[in-house]
Order: structure tokens, then sequence, then C-alpha cells
């Protein structure tokens, strides 16, 4: 075997061993290489392909629907296409295309396609948005989501009482909201009470987190398709039309890209929406509230949030305090959520202990209330007969830090100023030096530990380890 034929050998096999679906032509449109990921997508085998012409295996394909075509034709790169086809087998296929043209000097000799197969998500995020649209009934008052009103904002700190003092005033209003607040802070709780405190209450309320869809599929979401905009698609009205009326909540805006952050801001200032595919404007009635996860300025500056967009959002905004900023309401949620779970679980718990308590003030609440929210719950279903939840019925984690503050802060020389993050500097460095003696093996780490794996994943994620 010659050198040549070792190095193409070896070509074949990393193409092969990489899960995207790769294929090269010469300038001609003939195929030079096809992998293994792109036989499975396309039914193929490379040998059927290799020498052949796209058009001889894809006769319907044209410079508008495929890449490689374009990019033969232009000699301009496209980045992150989606493509919709039938497959030498019949099947609906839909990859998202990088093409990029190959030069040798100033002459285009080829293009290289990366596909990366976006069937198998596309297909069960349309079940998803079908059984989420089939759950959206016709009578507007009823729509099969727990309403959340006002009085459920827990809370006496005087940032959570300023917004929930702003939320009320945006309950009065027309005008556009955006919720600033870290995970777990409750701000849908926010948009439902503002929702159903004001003239809109009779009309639907639709919550969509942003991130939750692939972005292929987001646009059609929200704005509806028509029937034949790409293979199988059907007219389906969106979230904006079935929020007629009423108010739609979009959870972590900016995760959008820019161009349908764009699409969004045209809605705002125009009050109709297009579908997919469509061609006629659909007139809407929807009031937006918007929200977002991390620091507005600092998505803008990243360019992550579209400042039009945000600026037309920010009408009204709402920032709400993580559980960190509001410690000293950590007894009146504790109080709210055994009597919620009391009822649920048929138990007969009055408290939590006063080290428990205590504990709870110095810990450092990354999930904040939804994480409050968890440990009661938890501790809920582990207690028996006894009336006052102990560290003993709290998940590992947070016994381990208490357990931690005995061992390490009588002993310590220095002078502690911040408690918790005293503590969780500590366990850190325990973890990672742990971490390192046994070569990050989790499971040999979490023995030394003596701890489940679960929870040094949970340490490890938490600390950025």
């Amino acid at each position: 075997m010659t050198i040549n034929e070792v190095l193409n050998l070896a070509s074949r096999e990393i193409f092969d061993a990489i899960e995207e679906g790769i294929h090269i032509v010469d300038h001609s449109g003939k195929t030079i290489l096809y992998n293994k990921a792109i036989e499975e997508i396309e039914g193929l085998s490379h040998k059927q392909v290799v020498g052949r012409h796209l058009l001889d295996l894809f006769p319907d394909w044209t410079k508008e629907n495929s890449t490689l075509l374009t990019v033969l034709s232009s000699g301009v790169p496209i980045f992150n296409r989606e493509q919709s086809y039938l497959n030498f087998k019949g099947k609906n296929i839909r990859t998202l295309n990088s093409t990029l043209p190959i030069f040798e000097g100033k002459q285009l000799i080829g293009a290289v396609e990366i596909a990366k197969n976006m069937t198998t998500v596309n297909d069960m995020s349309e079940q998803i948005i079908n059984l989420q649209q089939k759950l959206i009934k016709p009578n507007k008052k009823d729509i099969g989501i727990r309403h959340y009103h006002f009085d459920q904002l827990i809370g006496k700190n005087e940032k959570y009482l300023e917004a929930i003092k702003i939320a009320k005033r945006a309950s009065k209003s027309i005008s556009s909201v955006l919720i600033f607040g870290d995970t777990g802070t409750g701000k849908e709780l926010f948009a439902q009470s503002i929702h159903y405190g004001s003239e809109r209450k009779e009309e639907p309320f639709i919550a969509q987190n942003c991130a939750a869809i692939p972005e292929s599929l987001l646009e059609g979401l929200l704005f509806g398709t028509s029937k034949g905009s790409f293979t199988g698609a059907l007219d389906r009205p969106g979230l904006f039309e079935q929020a007629d009326g009423g108010t739609l909540f979009l959870d972590e805006v900016n995760s959008m890209s820019s161009a349908l952050q764009a699409k969004i801001l045209r809605v705002l200032q125009e009050n109709y929406v297009r579908r997919v595919g469509g061609n006629r404007d659909i007139p809407i009635d929807v009031r937006i509230i918007a929200a977002a996860n991390e620091e507005p300025e600092a998505l803008i500056k990243s360019g992550q949030f579209r400042k039009d967009l945000y600026y037309r959002l920010n009408v009204i905004n709402i920032r709400i305090p993580s559980l960190n900023d509001r410690v000293d309401d950590i007894p009146l949620l504790v109080d709210y959520f055994i009597r919620e779970y009391n009822e649920q679980l048929g138990k007969d718990v009055w408290m939590v202990s006063s080290e428990l308590l205590e504990a709870f003030k110095n810990y450092n609440w990354a999930g904040n209330i939804r994480e409050l929210k968890n440990f009661i719950e938890s501790a809920m279903n582990l207690i028996s007969d006894e009336h006052v939840i102990g560290k003993e019925h709290m998940p590992s984690h947070v016994a381990e830090v208490l357990l931690k503050k005995n061992q390490y802060i009588p002993n310590s020389p220095l002078v502690v100023d911040d408690l918790n993050a005293h503590l969780q500097a500590i366990e850190k460095d325990i973890i990672r030096e742990i971490l390192a003696l046994y070569n990050f093996n989790i499971s040999k780490a979490a023995r030394h530990l003596k701890i489940s794996r679960q929870n040094l994943q949970y340490k490890i994620k938490q600390f950025e380890l």
C-alpha cells in the first residue's frame, strides 16, 4: 500500500468518525467524498454516490433548495441554513447546513457541505408543539394552566415589595413589560399575576420558554405556518394568534437569534403577524411580557439582545431580587411551602428546627426559591410522624454544609465577613483536591468524600470545577 493510499484511508476513517454529514463535490457537482453520517441521513452508500453528479441523485435540487449547488454557483459560503427535502428512500429530511467553497488560488474547484441531521429533533418538537396547541382549548377562559395572583407572591423584603408594587401598576397598564431575575426567582409568577390582575384576565395567558425549542422551529411556533411553506407544513396558528386578546409571556427572550428578535419587534410595532410561508397579514391584540435571567445591559453589550427590541419591551421594568438578597423572607417562604405540602402530602409538619433555619439563612441559594421549595418538598417526603423538620430530613448537600461549618469555622484564624462565602470556598477547595487526587474519577472521589455521585456532580456544576 502506497503512502497516498494510507493517507486516503486515514482521511476516510476520520471523516466517518465525525457525527455531522460531510459531502464534498468538485467544481462540476460530482461527489468526491461522502461520509457515513451523510449516508444515514440520505439513505445512500458512498459507493452509490461518489463519482456521480448531484442532480443524478436529486433531480429536483436547484440553487434555491440546495446549498451545494448555491455555493458552486456563487462561490460564497453559507452558514447554518436549514434544508428540507426527500431523501433517496422518500423520507422527509431536514438538515442544518454550512457549505463552504473550495478554492485553488482564485479558481473554484469544489465545495464541502457539513450537515447536521435535524429530522428527529424537528419531528419530536413538532409533536410537542401539536400537543401543546391541543392543550390550548378554544374556550379562552380555560387554558389548562394554574393561575397565579399577587396574593401568592410571598415576602416582606423591601426590594421584593418594590417589585410587586411595580407589577401591580403594570397590571393596570397595556404596555410591554420586561422582567429580570435569576433562574428560580418566580418570573412567570409575576407575569401571571400581572395578567390575571389586568383587564385581560378572561383571555388567554400563554407562556413560552424561547430557549426550550430549536431555533428552526421557534419561528413557526410563534407565528404559525401555512400549508406548503415547507415539506409537511400544516395551516397552524402560532402562539401570537392563540394569545389574541390576552398575554404572551416570552421567557429567555434573549436566547432567540437576532433575526427572530427583529420579527418580534415588528409584531410589537405593527400589531399583526404573518405565518411562515404565508402572504396574509393577520391582525392581533396581544400584550407581551418578556423575561431574561441575565443582566439585559450585559446581553445588549454582548450582542445577544437587540437594543431596539430591549427598548420596545422595557417600557415597564421589573427586577426580582434573588433569594440571597432577601434572606429575611426565608421564614415566610418556609412556612408557606410547609403548609402547601402538608395539604398535598397529608402531613402535619409545623416548622423547621432553629438550627436548620439558621443554615438556610447562610446557604448560597443558587436555585433561588425553586431550590428552597425543592428542599422542603424533599424533607416533607422523608419525614414521618415528626412535626419539626431537622437537618436529617434534608438533602445531603445541605447537611454537608452544616457539618463543614462545625468542622472548620471554630479553628479558623481568619476574620470571616461572609460566612456563607467562606464555607463555599472551603468546600470548593476540598472537592477540587479530591478530584485531582483521583484524576477526576467521579465515583472514587464521591466514595472518598462519602457523598453520592449525583451530589458530587451537582457540586461540580455548582462550583464550575
